[in-house]
């Protein structure tokens, strides 16, 4: 099959999840025989930090606005099998018309951002990213988020046939690697800055922080305030690009997962980071949402925590028993949570919503 993709960004994973998934599920699909073609507006703030230097097995096509690249959109769409539009794709609304338009097999939305479009939805705003009559025109819906969610995407934007594409991590960009003393930590975080996680990185890596002022403590990620309340044993890293990722989770004895809060009540909402730390091998603390267990077992795959507390006794733990779950994390992010795994399901929902048609 040929894809062409109206994504947000492939070429830079700085302050976005995107693109690092975009990156492992394009690879993949090439090594199934099928190639993708995305389309990314050329904004200033990722051509700032951007970190990809090869798109394996796809085509990227940068372009400055809409008016410029739409005729190398349509001429794409008229050779395409199908045509994908994602969740905060700047000419969304834009590329959706072409897509509908074309003679492509298949139309497919994919949302990325599941809860914050719903949120958005209930609150009565508007969704810059999504046109006046909904998903309803599309062929498939593909969700991020899985449970009451995919049902919500149909009572709220008329998505008639809609499935879960979960996360996923490229276990040859994602594997134990030998630490590096400035990522050290007793507990790390690695994730970009939301008012949304706040509350829950203060309660389970904050105030642990202060409780333990002799353990080191290490957050990496963009977007963070100067009035971020940092303690002495907490250690920032401004931006971590990609290459670096396996380096910070290896030299973690312990890493934190927090959930921004529209995702954590929904639940349904693995994140990428959870998927890139288990690869490496990385013990996980994660905050607690409906269907965690459905990716990792807990107490044998993965540790929960609700409290502070929770927290520094998680912290504590003997060395042999993270790795241990350390272990059994890696496993299990290799056998189903891989971008190999989710391209094969992904090719599969195609096929399904192609015969459905037919």
């Amino acid at each position: 099959m040929k894809l062409v993709v109206f994504g947000l960004s492939v070429s830079s994973s700085w302050g976005n999840g995107h693109a690092t998934l975009w990156r492992g599920l394009i690879k993949a699909l090439g090594a199934l025989g099928h190639s993708v073609v995305f389309f990314e507006r050329d904004v200033p703030y990722y051509a700032a930090h951007r970190d990809l230097s090869e798109l394996r097995g796809g085509r990227l096509v940068l372009y400055p606005d809409w008016d410029s690249v739409v005729g190398v959109a349509r001429a794409e769409l008229a050779e395409a099998d199908v045509a994908v539009v994602t969740s905060y794709c700047p000419d969304g609304v834009a590329a959706t018309r072409e897509v509908l338009d074309a003679t492509v097999e298949l139309r497919v939305f994919y949302d990325l951002d599941t809860p914050v479009t719903l949120e958005r939805l209930r609150a009565g705003a508007s969704v810059p990213y999504i046109g006046p009559r909904g998903l309803a025109d599309f062929d498939l819906v593909l969700s991020y988020t899985g449970g009451t969610a995919l049902e919500a995407l149909g009572d709220l934007l008329g998505a008639r046939r809609v499935a879960p594409l979960y996360g996923s991590v490229d276990p040859d960009v994602h594997y134990p690697v030998a630490p590096i003393e400035r990522y050290r930590a007793d507990l790390s975080y690695l994730g970009t800055y939301a008012e949304d996680r706040q509350e829950s990185l203060l309660e389970l890596l904050v105030e642990p922080a202060r409780r333990l002022p002799t353990r080191r403590f290490v957050i990496a990620g963009a977007k963070y305030p100067v009035e971020f309340p940092w303690a002495d044993n907490i250690y920032f890293v401004c931006h971590l690009p990609p290459a670096e990722h396996s380096a910070f989770y290896s030299s973690s004895r312990l890493t934190l997962n927090v959930t921004r809060g529209p995702m954590a009540e929904l639940g349904y909402c693995p994140s990428g980071r959870l998927f890139e730390a288990a690869a490496c091998g990385a013990p996980v603390l994660s905050d607690a949402w409906p269907g965690l267990d459905e990716f990792f077992t807990p107490g044998e795959e993965i540790l929960v925590a609700a409290t502070r507390d929770d927290s520094v006794a998680a912290t504590g733990m003997a060395d042999t028993e993270l790795e241990r779950i350390g272990r059994a994390a890696r496993d299990r992010a290799l056998t189903d949570h891989t971008a190999g795994r989710r391209a094969s399901e992904l090719i599969a929902l195609f096929e399904g919503a192609v015969s459905v048609g037919t």
